[in-house]
């Protein structure tokens, strides 16, 4: 392992006192404001080192930080789930990117001076920013690969520390900030750089355009579907949908503009049809698989959505379904393993009302049908997800007596994955899957059967994951985020 030389100097921007604020919006600005000084230096200094070679010094800047101290057990609204701290003391949280979290920071800072009649104190944090994240989103500077400079960049600059890029706040460990300070927001900063890194190599997107309300799916079909709902949107003066974004970052405004696509699409291709106040709707072809859907979900989760669903094909499991039957997920079956160190098995995930509501709405205005009659095309029951593609051809005697033994409906590789991951990090889940083959009843998957099961019926299931955000978005997010997701002691920040 390389170790940086202690020996140099180290250069830092000028570091000004911190500031006490009384209005968000003002402490947002003087965040931006902190975090440019930062990047700008290290955008200097890199540039400079890689054209001139090794410098004699080393280079650090640092996040900006948010810090709040109450000294009262005053009562906050507990109605709300998030937006106030448990107890007397000092909270702090280091900040990145500011600019793309604009609204969200506003929103947390101005709950937490109205709920606890604080104000909120900005500065400089003592956690050094990664030079690769301070350079991220400037398009003129490149980093170069291992070998290609004669030393190495971390004897000059600070790289990420993964040691600290993990998710100790959010899996429940008593943490607390190296000053004793106890941890405000649910990620740190160096944890938000890290996930902002990896949805631009997954889903070839930037991260300003991710929607608040984030759809998953298994099928290349549901995006095929969906450019289409989001040309008939365009075409809307009246929607409110302003642009249809799709991987190389390619933006469309009108709806008959050509949406240009890379020659290499990448692991997880990803469509925003967007709205003026980020309210609009992400569409993530996840693939196959609970490992894609964690990574997935592991790194969304640092935008704070306000809610994300699954709407992709199963296996049914009852005789009485037919293909292109709904299952709308109650419960699930957890078999994929991916998540069994961050949240264990015995962790039950509840079903969401907000969800579980606006989803079967969805499915009775999209299809026309209510009440009794609903029940012919969709069951409400335990979804299983596993890990093995190939379950059906294990020993029967195994994974069907569990399945039975559990009442599930229905089985795929993601669902529950996704569902976990939102409990974990406290954002709204929800499963609405298709029925697409009856492995245990001799009804599979061919060719023919495709063709026609997926013509008739992905444009109504996407058409219902659609709808279901539509309703969601209209709730207040008080009843959204719900308080079944917040544990004993959790960060005020959402």
């Amino acid at each position: 392992m390389n170790h940086p030389d202690t020996t140099l100097p180290i250069l830092t921007p000028p570091k000004p006192p911190a500031q006490v604020f009384s209005d968000a919006e003002a402490a947002v600005q003087h965040l931006e404001e902190l975090y440019e000084t930062a990047t700008q230096f290290l955008h200097q200094h890199f540039a400079q080192t890689i054209k001139e070679g090794r410098p004699q010094a080393r280079y650090r800047a640092f996040y900006p930080e948010i810090r709040i101290t109450t000294t009262s057990f005053d009562k906050a609204d507990s109605r709300l789930s998030f937006g106030h701290v448990p107890g007397p003391g000092t909270y702090a949280t280091t900040v990145t990117r500011p600019d793309l979290f604009r609204a969200y920071l506003r929103q947390q800072i101005d709950l937490l001076m109205r709920n606890h009649g604080v104000d909120v104190q900005i500065g400089t944090s003592d956690t050094a920013m990664p030079v690769h994240f301070a350079v991220a989103n400037n398009p003129a500077v490149n980093v170069p690969q291992e070998g290609v400079l004669d030393f190495s960049l971390r004897d000059v600059f600070d790289v990420p520390d993964l040691a600290t890029t993990n998710d100790d706040i959010v899996n429940g460990y008593a943490v607390s900030n190296a000053d004793g300070s106890a941890p405000l927001a649910p990620f740190t900063a160096q944890r938000v750089d890290y996930s902002l890194a990896r949805l631009s190599h997954y889903t070839a997107t930037e991260a300003e355009h991710f929607q608040n309300y984030v759809l998953f799916t298994n099928y290349q079909f549901y995006i095929e579907e969906f450019e289409t709902v989001a040309r008939q949107a365009l075409a809307d003066p009246e929607s409110g949908y302003t642009a249809f974004v799709g991987p190389g970052n390619h933006v469309v405004t009108d709806a008959e503009a050509p949406l240009p696509l890379p020659l290499k699409l990448p692991q997880m291709p990803t469509y925003h049809l967007k709205r003026a106040d980020g309210n609009g709707i992400t569409l993530v072809n996840i693939g196959v698989g609970p490992s894609n859907a964690k990574t997935a979900t592991d790194h969304i989760a640092v935008l704070r959505p306000h809610a994300w669903l699954m709407v992709g094909h199963c296996a049914g499991l009852r005789n009485s379904q037919r293909l292109g039957d709904f299952v709308l997920a109650h419960a699930y079956l957890r078999e994929d393993h991916v998540l069994d160190a961050d949240l264990p098995i015995w962790v039950p995930i509840p079903a969401l009302a907000e969800i579980q509501i606006a989803l079967q709405e969805a499915v009775a205005e999209v299809t026309g049908l209510g009440g009794y009659e609903l029940k012919r095309i969709m069951r409400t029951g335990t979804v299983a997800t596993i890990d093995n593609r190939n379950w059906e051809l294990r020993d029967q005697s195994g994974p069907v007596r569990r399945l039975s033994q559990s009442r599930a409906v229905a089985l795929d590789m993601e669902s529950a994955t996704i569902a976990a991951n939102g409990f974990r990090f406290r954002v709204p889940y929800g499963t609405l899957l298709c029925v697409s083959d009856k492995p245990l009843h001799g009804e599979l998957k061919l060719p023919g059967m495709a063709t026609e099961f997926y013509r008739t019926q992905v444009t109504r299931h996407l058409q219902i994951g659609v709808r279901a955000m539509e309703r969601l978005r209209e709730m207040p997010l008080e009843r959204i985020h719900s308080r079944k997701l917040r544990s004993f002691e959790e960060t005020a920040f959402l």
